[in-house]
């Protein structure tokens, strides 16, 4: 038990390392692995919640430093995202539902990791406001529900229609992220919901694989190849929830 708890906690700042790197909290991360740990259901959304804020605050601050965020259409996004996000962290799932649909999730970030296209030569479109809105909306609530940022979902549709270039994606998708998880977060912590000492503990070990992955994400390196490693680790996840 105690190997299986210092692999846990070694993983943590590795994940956060990866999806920060791509302007990401990191939120289906967390979960898979404490899914894979077998961390109780009850825990896990509200942890997962929190680990972002850090992780989602440290990408935006890369990005934005590098100067890929594009304000308007961050704004359209959140206007419907936020309250959606606080309503679904009111409500709650059954066990056996929350995994499955977590795995599917997951296999959702991993086709757009793997299958996603940036072209160079696609001039970028204007979303429009009420399109936006409905977008927000769609996926704050999904996100308040399962316990992610909804970046893994954000930042495919940003690419899918050329509304903006993947750093720029990933800009917005962390400043997305923060502010769903900080909606959402607060709606559990209103419905009765608490934190544990250990999450503060995983906090602290996710901040350290956040700064780094965002420096080099932003600035450094090409996310390609991290990609592949995540799709990995989210595929023994994923498979481990939808099968058991």
């Amino acid at each position: 038990m105690a190997i299986e708890s210092y692999l846990f906690y070694a993983l943590i700042p590795i994940v956060a390392f990866l999806y920060s790197s791509v302007g990401h909290g990191g939120a289906s991360g967390y979960l898979a692995l404490m899914a894979v740990f077998s961390f109780p259901s009850d825990m896990m959304k509200q942890t997962a919640l929190l680990l972002n804020l850090f992780v989602a605050g440290i990408a935006f601050y890369q990005y934005y430093k590098g100067g890929y965020f594009n304000r308007s259409l961050f704004l359209f996004f959140a206007l419907g995202s936020v309250p959606a996000a606080f309503l679904g962290g009111l409500w709650s799932l059954d066990p056996w539902l929350y995994k499955k649909i977590l795995g599917f999730i997951l296999f959702f970030a991993i086709a757009r990791m793997l299958f996603k296209k940036e072209s160079t030569q696609q001039k970028n479109k204007q979303v429009a406001a009420p399109i936006g809105l409905i977008i927000g909306i769609v996926i704050g609530l999904f996100s308040g529900l399962i316990g992610i940022g909804g970046g893994i979902i954000l930042t495919p549709v940003i690419l899918l229609f050329h509304w903006g270039t993947m750093k720029e994606a990933a800009a917005v998708s962390a400043l997305f992220i923060w502010v769903n998880s900080a909606s959402g977060l607060f709606g559990q912590l209103s419905s009765g919901v608490n934190l544990t000492t250990n999450a503060f503990v995983l906090v602290g070990l996710a901040l350290v694989g956040g700064i780094f992955g965002s420096y080099y994400g932003s600035q450094r390196w090409n996310n390609r190849r991290l990609e592949y490693f995540l799709a990995l680790v989210l595929t023994s996840a994923g498979i481990k929830l939808i099968l058991f």
